[in-house]
């Protein structure tokens, strides 16, 4: 099952890595792998989310997202994405930028360092917000008790995400401009990070929007084929499951969409905290991505989404830190080890304390165990 499930990735990941070894050395090995590692963690919440909502989908709709849309996530998120930002970022066309990166390479390391402040402001207010709306939420399951306790309370706070965010926007682009005072050159470049964090900001919250618009549609659908189903019952008509389903499978493929490619752009800007090698950055994410997929595939047919729960917080944790990171990186340099483990560490212990949590239900669950003391342990109180 495993083999069948993972098979692709396995071997795409064999393919990639002894590619980057042969065509840039040792260097590009450890970088894709990185990147891999980076790509999977950071996605993994995405693969459940993906999951939930693949698994209520017919057959046909299930291979359109899982062709169609691992074509949209490899190659057009991970390969043309990071283009694109690069020559937005260093005020180059796309072809461009491809031609610096193969023929003057010195070149294009220049217009992308000279353009990184931007850059991680950019992604650093979006990373930032999707960890701010994730921690300030109240939830039944908990996993950091102590934390995020009482963030959850001061979540009632309406737009508190937004204004922790510009805060954080403000007192960066503050540090900078203090900092470029006394580097001859670079004053200017104080706007480009609070005009960039802004951008940051309106794109998440415009994809934020979007998925909600379509997630509207969805539970409007549903809404519109139970009132169908019971019609089509009280006259004693046929149903039509396969035409109601299409339509609300197709919505749900549109929201599919919105949320893969919200997702993808998190491994995408996370990417540029570690390297700025466009080629080594899409390979290795498009190894993470073609895992993603594959765990997608795998929680939809084993029916496990909710065997280890805290793995989403630590992927929700793994994201605060790398937006924290990226703002960082703005004038300082982060080893590239750090920033490429820390999501790997956070997910390590998250998936620890989902097995030690799930041994404690187990020995709970023993016979003559009270169903509401079963429950406490359930909610993560």
């Amino acid at each position: 099952m495993m083999l069948r499930t993972f098979g692709w990735s396995f071997g795409v990941t064999v393919v990639g890595l002894a590619f980057a070894a042969w065509q840039w050395g040792w260097e590009a090995f450890g970088i894709v792998l990185i990147l891999s590692i980076l790509e999977i963690s950071l996605s993994f919440d995405n693969a459940v989310v993906n999951a939930g909502i693949l698994k209520k989908m017919n057959a046909f709709w299930q291979r359109i997202f899982l062709t169609v849309g691992i074509l949209i996530a490899v190659f057009g998120m991970r390969l043309v994405f990071p283009v694109v930002i690069v020559a937005i970022s260093a005020k180059v066309g796309p072809v461009e930028a491809v031609q610096l990166a193969l023929d003057d390479p010195d070149r294009y390391q220049d217009l992308v360092t000279d353009a990184h402040p931007a850059i991680a402001a950019f992604g650093g207010m979006f990373l930032l917000m999707i960890f701010l709306d994730f921690i300030l939420e109240d939830r039944e399951i908990k996993w950091l008790t102590w934390l995020e306790r009482p963030l959850a309370k001061l979540g009632r706070i309406d737009m508190l995400s937004v204004c922790v965010a510009l805060v954080a926007l403000l007192t960066t682009a503050m540090t900078f401009a203090t900092h470029a005072h006394v580097s001859t050159g670079h004053a200017d470049k104080a706007a480009t990070v609070l005009l960039s964090g802004v951008a940051g900001l309106i794109t998440y919250l415009v994809v934020g929007g979007l998925s909600a618009h379509f997630e509207e549609k969805i539970e409007e659908e549903e809404e519109q084929e139970e009132e169908a189903e019971e019609k089509a019952r009280a006259e004693g008509r046929p149903i039509s499951p396969v035409a109601l389903a299409g339509k609300a499978a197709f919505f749900m493929f549109l929201y599919l969409e919105v949320l893969d490619a919200s997702f993808s752009f998190d491994g995408v800007i996370g990417a540029f905290a570690i390297t700025n090698h466009i080629f080594w950055m899409a390979l290795g994410l498009g190894i993470g991505a073609m895992y993603v997929r594959s765990l997608t595939v795998y929680l939809v047919r084993q029916g496990t989404l909710d065997d280890y729960v805290y793995l989403e917080h630590g992927a929700h944790y793994a994201i605060g830190a790398l937006a924290a990171i990226l703002l960082i990186t703005i004038q300082h340099q982060i080893s590239e080890i750090i920033t490429g483990l820390i999501g790997v560490v956070l997910i390590a212990a998250s998936f620890l304390a989902s097995v030690r949590r799930n041994r404690a239900l187990a020995a709970e669950g023993a016979p003559g165990e009270p169903e509401e003391k079963k429950g406490e342990v359930r909610s993560g109180a």
